[in-house]
Parts: C-alpha cells; sequence; structure tokens
C-alpha cells in the first residue's frame, strides 16, 4: 500500500563554537540546532554562538537575492589580539612585564536554507453527490473546514532523492484554501516555501479533509524556477475518513520504467500495488482497485429460479474477464454472484457527474429504469404484433401515452428527445423518424437495400467470401442432421446469369455469404421452448455484379432433428409470383434477426465493450501513470467500464432489453461466449487482418494500404483503411519516440507484465493459443496498440452510432422473428391465413409492439452522442502537449482525420459509388471522425463510451 508520510521540513542550523588554541592545536566543535517544524514556514531564525568570556559577541546578517527568502547564512569568525600593561607592584625586585591576551570574537550568522515561493492552484470540479453538494451535517462540517483554509492538504515531492544520504527528500507540505469560484469549478490555493535544493517536483500527495470525496480536476504549480508544473489528475480523491491514505499525483510527464526519477521510484511502484489490491472482500465504491473476475454475475437465480445463467469464463464457456467486485455468492448458486443495486467500478472508471453536461450513460440508465416500466405499463396488453403497417408509423406521428410518472417531468428533462408533452400535461413516447425512414419509408422491402446494408450498414463485419463448394456445416451430424446445404448449384446457376458454373463464380471472387448456420444451430430447439420467439440456423448467399453491388441469391433456413421430427431445412429464392415473394420477404426477416442478434452479441459487445475490459483492467494493474503506454491508451478507455457495468445490470443480464428483443432469448450471452470460443483471434481484430480472415481483401504491396479490396466500394473498408492508417501512423510516431531500439521494449517490465496479465489473466481462456502477437520490438508494440485503439475507436463507432438509423424503423432490421415460416410442418389453417393476408403473417413475425418500441427506445439512447463526446484525435492530452515530438506528431493525426472528412464527403457524393449514393440512399459516414452532439450516424469516439 502507498504510505507517504509527511516529513515536516527542520532545517538543520550549525551553530559552531570556537575555542583558544589548546596545547598549540585548533579544535573546533559543531552543534546542530534544529528549527521548530511549522507549516508557516518562519524559518527565519537567528543563532548567535557565544564564548563563555568576557568578549562581545558580534551578529550579522546576510543580504539575500530577491527571489528567494534568506533562512541561512554564513558563519564567520575573527580572532583579535589586545595589549595590556598590568599594574606593577613591587614587592621584591621584579622586572616589569608586558601581557598579551588573545580574543576570540565569534561571528556567527543565521544558517538556515534559502526558499522559494511557490503558488499551489487546484481546480476542483463540481459534482452532483460530492463534497459541494448542501446536504446533510457533513456539508456544515466541510464549510467549517473550508473556512480553517484546511480543505486539503498538499505535499510536494522531489523527484531526486537527497545526493547526500540517499533517501527521499523530505516533502514540503501546506493546506489549500477556498479561494475563489469559476464555472463548473472550486478554486482552491496555497503557498510553500520550497527550499531551492528540493530539485524537480515530480508528484504531489493529496489528502481530502472534507467528509465526501472530490473531483480534482487538476493542481498548477507556478514559481518553481524550471517554470510552471502541471499535474494533470481528473481524479475522484477519496475522504480521508473513508481511506487514511493519501492519494499521488505525478506531473505530466512520462517515463519507462528504467528512467523513472529516483525520488518517484517508491511511490511509482507503491501506486501500483494499491491499485491491483489484494483480492480479498467486496469493493468499496470509492477504492481503485482492478481486479479480474468471471461473468457470474448476469443470473439472479435467488430471485427466481429461471433467472439462474451458466457462468462465463472457463472450460465451458470461455469469455474474457471482467472486474471484480467481491460481492457474496448466490445461496441457490454458490458459483453466481449476487446483483446489488450499486455496481462496483474502480472510482476514476464511473462518469463524472457533471452538472451543466448530461453523460449518455445515465440516460441509459433512465431508459432502463424509468421509460422501459412506464412503457411496460402502458402496454401490459399489448405484447403481440401490430396489426397494421400504419400502427408502426403512429409511433413517430401519435406515440404512445404514458402512463404518470412520480416525479412530473422527468422523463420530458431526461429524454427529451424522445418524450414530449401534450397539452394535457401528459408525457407522449413519440419517435423522431431515421434518417432511412425519411429518405425512403420502403427501403426494407428493396433487395439491393438487403444487400448494400451488408456493406455500407450497421453490421459490416460478417460478410465472406465464399472459397468451398458445396457448402458444408462442421456439426456433428448424429446431433444435427445432415451436414450439406440444400443451396446446390444448380440453384445459384440459375441466379447468376452471364457465369457459366459455380466454380468460376467462385474463382472471380463473385460469391459471397451470411453464414449464421453453425453457430445459431445447436440453439434452435432450446430457443424454440421460450414463448414468442423461434430460431434457424441459416445462409444467405449473394452475387457481385458487375456495377459493384451486391444482388442476394438465395436464403437457407435450417431446424435441427427435434421433437422427433427429421432435420428440415429450405432454400427460399427472390422470386416473381406472389407466394414466393412474401416467403422471400419472411425468410429475409428471419435473417435480418439473425444479422441483428449477431451484430448486437458479438460484432458490438463481445468485440469491443467485452474484450476490452481486460485491456483496462491489466493497463491499470501493470503500467504507471507516468508510463508512456498508459498515457496513450488511457482516453480509449474513458468510461468503458462504467458502460459496461451498465450493460451487466440491464442490458445483458437476465431478463434484460438483449434476452427480451433478441432471437437467442435467454441463451443470447452464451451464444457470445460460444463465438469467443470458436471466432474471436486477438491477432484478428485488426481491421486489415479481419478483412483478409473474411475474404474481402489481399494483401497487395501496391494497393492503397497494402490491401486489394475484393468488393472496391466497401464503404466500410474503404473509410476503416483511411482511419486504421491514420491511427497506425500516429501510434508509430509515438513508440518509435520513446522504444528507439527494441531492446527498450524487452527490458521494460512493467510493458511486458501488462502484456502477459492480458493474455493469461484478462484472457485465461485463450492463453495457449499460438496466435498471440509476441511483444519484443517497436513494431510489434505498434501492432498491438494500433489493434486496441482501433476496436475502441472506429470498430465501435462503426457498430454502434448507425443503430437508430438503420434499426429505428424496426422493419428494416427486426431484432426478432417470433413465428416460423408457414412452409415448416403448417396446419392447413395457418396455411390458409397466410394466403388470405400474408401481410398479417410478416407483422405477427417481426418483434411484438411493447419489444419494438423498448429496443427502438434503447437503440435511440445508444446511438446519441453526449454534448461532452470526446472524439478521437479531437483534443490532446496534457501530457502529449509537453512533449514537443508528440505534440507535432498528434497534431499530424488530427490534420489526417481532417482530410478524412473530405474523403468521405467526397465518397459519398460520386455517383459512381452504388453503394454508398442513389436515390434514397443514406451516405455512409459512421467513419467521420467528428460530429455534432445527438443522434448523427457520425463520429468516431476515443473510447467505448457508450
Amino acid at each position: 500500500m502507498l504510505k507517504p508520510q509527511l516529513h515536516q521540513s527542520r532545517s538543520a542550523q550549525t551553530l559552531f563554537l570556537h575555542k583558544p588554541f589548546i596545547h598549540g592545536s585548533r579544535r573546533s566543535t559543531s552543534l546542530p540546532i534544529w528549527s521548530r517544524p511549522s507549516l508557516l514556514n518562519k524559518h527565519r531564525n537567528v543563532r548567535v554562538g557565544l564564548i563563555p568570556s568576557n568578549t562581545k559577541a558580534i551578529s550579522s546578517s546576510r543580504s539575500s537575492d530577491s527571489s528567494s527568502t534568506p533562512t541561512t547564512t554564513t558563519k564567520t569568525t575573527s580572532t583579535t589580539t589586545m595589549t595590556t600593561t598590568p599594574t606593577t607592584i613591587q614587592t621584591t625586585p621584579t622586572t616589569p612585564t608586558t601581557t598579551t591576551t588573545t580574543t576570540t570574537i565569534v561571528t556567527t550568522e543565521v544558517v538556515t536554507e534559502k526558499f522559494i515561493s511557490v503558488k499551489a492552484t487546484i481546480a476542483v470540479t463540481l459534482t452532483v453527490g460530492g463534497f459541494l453538494s448542501h446536504l446533510g451535517l457533513t456539508r456544515g462540517l466541510d464549510d467549517i473546514t473550508d473556512m480553517l483554509g484546511q480543505s486539503l492538504l498538499l505535499e510536494l515531492v522531489s523527484a531526486e532523492l537527497d545526493p547526500k544520504i540517499g533517501l527521499e527528500k523530505e516533502k514540503v507540505a501546506g493546506f489549500a484554501h477556498r479561494s475563489r469560484r469559476k464555472e463548473g469549478e472550486v478554486i482552491y490555493e496555497t503557498d510553500f516555501k520550497v527550499p531551492v535544493h528540493f530539485g524537480e517536483v515530480g508528484a504531489v500527495l493529496v489528502e481530502n479533509e472534507h467528509h465526501k470525496e472530490m473531483f480534482l480536476k487538476d493542481i498548477v504549480l507556478d514559481g518553481l524556477p524550471y517554470g510552471s508544473v502541471h499535474l494533470s489528475c481528473n481524479s475522484w480523491v477519496h475522504s480521508k475518513y473513508d481511506n487514511p491514505e493519501k492519494r499521488v499525483f505525478f506531473t505530466n510527464k512520462t517515463y519507462l520504467p528504467s528512467q523513472t526519477p529516483s525520488g518517484l521510484v517508491r511511490l511509482r511502484e507503491e501506486e501500483l500495488v494499491t491499485l491491483r489490491g489484494n483480492g480479498q472482500g467486496k469493493r468499496k465504491f470509492f477504492e481503485r482497485i482492478y481486479d479480474y473476475d468471471v461473468y457470474n454475475d448476469l443470473g439472479e437465480p435467488d430471485k427466481n429460479l429461471r433467472l439462474e445463467r451458466p457462468v462465463l469464463g472457463g472450460i465451458e464457456f470461455p469469455y474474457p474477464r471482467r472486474c471484480r467486485t467481491g460481492r457474496p455468492q448466490c445461496e441457490i448458486d454458490s458459483l453466481s454472484e449476487k446483483r446489488s443495486n450499486k455496481w462496483y467500478v474502480p472510482r476514476d472508471e464511473a462518469f463524472s457527474e457533471v452538472k451543466q453536461l448530461t453523460f449518455s450513460a445515465k440516460t441509459v440508465y433512465s431508459v432502463m429504469h424509468a421509460l422501459v416500466p412506464s412503457l411496460e405499463t402502458a402496454m401490459a396488453n399489448n405484447d403481440h404484433g401490430f396489426a397494421y403497417f400504419t400502427a408502426i408509423d403512429s409511433l413517430f406521428n401519435e406515440g404512445i401515452n404514458l402512463p404518470p410518472f412520480k416525479e412530473q417531468g422527468i422523463l420530458k428533462t431526461l429524454l427529451p428527445r424522445l418524450v414530449k408533452v401534450v397539452a394535457s400535461g401528459d408525457d407522449v413516447l413519440r419517435f423522431v423518424p431515421p434518417e432511412t425512414m425519411n429518405r425512403d419509408k420502403f427501403l426494407w422491402f428493396r433487395d439491393e437495400e438487403f444487400a448494400r446494408q451488408t456493406l455500407a450498414g450497421l453490421n459490416p463485419y460478417s460478410l465472406k467470401l465464399v472459397t468451398e463448394w458445396p457448402l458444408k456445416s462442421k456439426l456433428d451430424p448424429e446431433i444435427y442432421g445432415p451436414p450439406e446445404s440444400a443451396i446446390t448449384k444448380e440453384i445459384i446457376e440459375q441466379e447468376i446469369r452471364g457465369i457459366p458454373t459455380v466454380q468460376e463464380a467462385i474463382r472471380e471472387k463473385k460469391l459471397f455469404i451470411l453464414d449464421y448456420h453453425d453457430l445459431f444451430l445447436p440453439y434452435v430447439s432450446k430457443v424454440r421452448q421460450i414463448e414468442g420467439t423461434t430460431l434457424y440456423g441459416s445462409r444467405t448467399l449473394f452475387f457481385l455484379t458487375r456495377e459493384g453491388t451486391l444482388r442476394p441469391l438465395a436464403i437457407e433456413l435450417t431446424r435441427p432433428p427435434m421433437d422427433g421430427k427429421p432435420q428440415w431445412k429450405q432454400v427460399f429464392k427472390p422470386s416473381w409470383n406472389a407466394t414466393g415473394v412474401w416467403l422471400w420477404r419472411l425468410a429475409k426477416a428471419h435473417v435480418l434477426a439473425h444479422d441483428s442478434g449477431y451484430h448486437q452479441l458479438v460484432s458490438h459487445w463481445l468485440r469491443t465493450h467485452c474484450v476490452t475490459e481486460p485491456y483496462i483492467i491489466a493497463t491499470n494493474r501493470q503500467l504507471s501513470v507516468m508510463h508512456p503506454i498508459y498515457r496513450l491508451l488511457h482516453p480509449h478507455f474513458r468510461y468503458t467500464m462504467e458502460i459496461n457495468a451498465l450493460a451487466r445490470e440491464s442490458l445483458i443480464n437476465a431478463g434484460g432489453i438483449i434476452e427480451s428483443s433478441f432471437s437467442p432469448g435467454k441463451y443470447s450471452i452464451e451464444l457470445s461466449a460460444v463465438a469467443y470460443g470458436k471466432e474471436w483471434r486477438f491477432d484478428q481484430e485488426a481491421l486489415p487482418a479481419d478483412l483478409i480472415r473474411r475474404g474481402m481483401a489481399v494483401e497487395d504491396p501496391t494497393a492503397p494500404h497494402g490491401l486489394k479490396l475484393t468488393i472496391e466500394d466497401y464503404p466500410f473498408a474503404n473509410d476503416g483503411l483511411l482511419m486504421w492508417d491514420a491511427i497506425k501512423q500516429w501510434v508509430t510516431d509515438y513508440v518509435n519516440h520513446y522504444y528507439p531500439d527494441s531492446s527498450l521494449v524487452q527490458t521494460d517490465g512493467e510493458l511486458q507484465a501488462w502484456w502477459t496479465e492480458i493474455k493469461t489473466v484478462g484472457h485465461a481462456d485463450k492463453k495457449d493459443e499460438p496466435w498471440w502477437p509476441e511483444l519484443n520490438t517497436p513494431e510489434d508494440l505498434i501492432g498491438i496498440i494500433t489493434t486496441m485503439v482501433w476496436v475502441t475507436s472506429g470498430h465501435h463507432a462503426a457498430v454502434n452510432f448507425g443503430q437508430y438509423v438503420y434499426a429505428g424503423y424496426f422493419p428494416n432490421r427486426p431484432t426478432i422473428a417470433r413465428t416460423n415460416m408457414p412452409t415448416e410442418d403448417p396446419s392447413p389453417e395457418f396455411w390458409k391465413n397466410f394466403l388470405k393476408k400474408p401481410e398479417g403473417a410478416l407483422l405477427q413475425c417481426f418483434p411484438s409492439q411493447l419489444q419494438a418500441t423498448r429496443i427502438m427506445a434503447v437503440l435511440d439512447i445508444l446511438s446519441n452522442h453526449s454534448p461532452d463526446e470526446e472524439y478521437i484525435g479531437e483534443k490532446m492530452e496534457a501530457a502529449w502537449a509537453e512533449e514537443p515530438v508528440i505534440k507535432a506528431a498528434f497534431e499530424r493525426f488530427k490534420g489526417r482525420l481532417l482530410v478524412i472528412e473530405g474523403i468521405i464527403d467526397d465518397r459519398n457524393a460520386n455517383s459512381e459509388l452504388k453503394n454508398r449514393n442513389g436515390a434514397g440512399v443514406v451516405p455512409y459516414e459512421l467513419l467521420k471522425p467528428f460530429s455534432q452532439p445527438g443522434v448523427t450516424g457520425m463520429g468516431v469516439p476515443y473510447s467505448i463510451s457508450i
């Protein structure tokens, strides 16, 4: 544990006492005299040394430089010889004698050290619920503390050890007093008297004297001979009454472990020990401890056995690790952890509750805990399908009357975009039409749009090149039936006019597939036991046209053997007869539900939110805040753990939004664990590697970005590679500055421990995989960091901020299919009703009214940029700005991102690019780096903060 101690300054002033020569030798003794410890810097003390004789002592003071306070003077002595002639008393014949007496006069000047006046300015952010709130008895006590000028105790730490004794120099301490208030902040100040030989300030220890925590923004020290010192804190400082340990904040200077100034080595190591914790006990809200645990808190078996869920993380269901909370185990299932109203995340990972700003996470919380229950009350009897398409339209026109909320107007305040107040004073949930609906209300009907969105829609990560024929399952045929696909070469060759054979189409790279067969098929029988939903394994084939667009060829839906029935599978094709057309539309609805589930559970949750949490934990446990890689990654990790905890609380939990709104139902997150075990590889999360893995690109040193795309007009890939290259160049410039050669990478103990912990603890279930990158060279490090940065920025933005744009009008992307295909074992009555009113069959297949409105509200919030959004490359971190080389590299990075904005605009205006331009087509803007607040369908934040 970090145990910084206060060593109050004691100036050792030495008094020299000089005696007359004795036996022909001069002896000198010294006596140390210590000044009284004081925080008030009363250091001007005068000590005068006297010899016990009848001589006069002379004291003098030395003049001083105007920039420092003289508290130490040099010692001087002078020896005066006086000759006297004593009175002669003649009693016997004697010879008159002259006696010489030597008197030593000692002049001792003040021997205290020079001090420099240093002013500290501390900015504390106004928060809701922090020490600046005006509630409770402790508020009054804290006001008194402020009045007494004892709000914060600060101790300055020298960066260097004392060269004489090899120990840490004594800290200089002082209390900060409340000075003034400015917008959103309270300013505290204090003055220090710092010894001239103190050296550079390397850190500041802070003790919060209040009863409540405070959010410390920064500390600035002025008056030091080498210029101002800045410490960017942006951290919650606990009350000393919660934890007596002081917080340490290092300056904005960056150091590899081997380059750490000697006076900071202990603090650097002990701070990491503090952050790791001891793995024991339940975590308290004010703690900053980072540790690992499995996902054993999604279920709630003590409440209801139907809410029991398996542990994710381990042999059966491999999974990334989450942050440990230390809550007690459930009574019914000892492997599961009890849920609670407050979810621990390390204190600095939580959203700051700044009064002037509204964080999206808090809005999500409002949707979960206020709007959704209101919807469920309002639609208690409407958990069935929409009767007409016009009823869907009414969600955007009339809206839904909400029941009175206990706090009138609260929903309108929290969700002004969604909730309107009508003349009667009632709250109405009225959705804003998404841009896709505004441009073409019937886009969801069109096959070309269905295909286009695999390249330029919400889930551009699933489409693969077909490289083998025939299509075959890898599942056990004894359990799941014959592995051969029902999509035969005859079916395909009828559709690919102009190319004689399937083999030729494969050779020319013309066939592509959305393959959800083997992942979903094992869950079909389980999901079908859940009332109000169904599932198939599916394959969807597309053909690349001469225009560079995709044309859907066939959809195969498969049910495994179950309930005594054999395997069922059927192929659906675009048709030119009425029955075939409606069957094709229903088949598309099923595939879209599969794609929506895979998008939300794998492309989005698993591959961004979930896999990133171990990176964050390891970074805080193994890399000091002074480490260059910590400083590089920190903005990309902001608030992710908070939003992940919120997801575990209300989104991916048993009975939560995901389970109740997506096709896999209660097996949703379990299915993501299966995908993690089968599909996830760190080395293939880099965008170029992902494209190559799916057959969507091949390496080509002569091509832009070193890749040749299989589909040239692939908006996600084209824009993504621009972003990837810009990120990689920035990371390269940064890493090469701190690691000019491989030996620095190999000998960096913090860095090596960080990478080892990510592989063996954070992703423990894959620790023995051979594909983990080595970390021996700067190039290795550049690849690892670029991948992490891409996942948290570009990848997440591409799959998150278009959710309302593409799925806000849910017929375009239904999240669940509730009924089987009419051709699967139909009863005569069912088939008759389908033929009579096929529109009704489609509406019944779509999500219910409650499911649709609930998920639309959530997607609206998840697609929203908050006013304080931090976009990649927009704001420079304080530590980067202090290093000229890094500052220049960042400016170049920002310039590249501005260029990318223009390139994307030009591409969207190019009528030759059919996958991003055309009648009713929404431009592809998800990877435009910057955005205004709101639901914009563009903007790439630094981190996964929503």
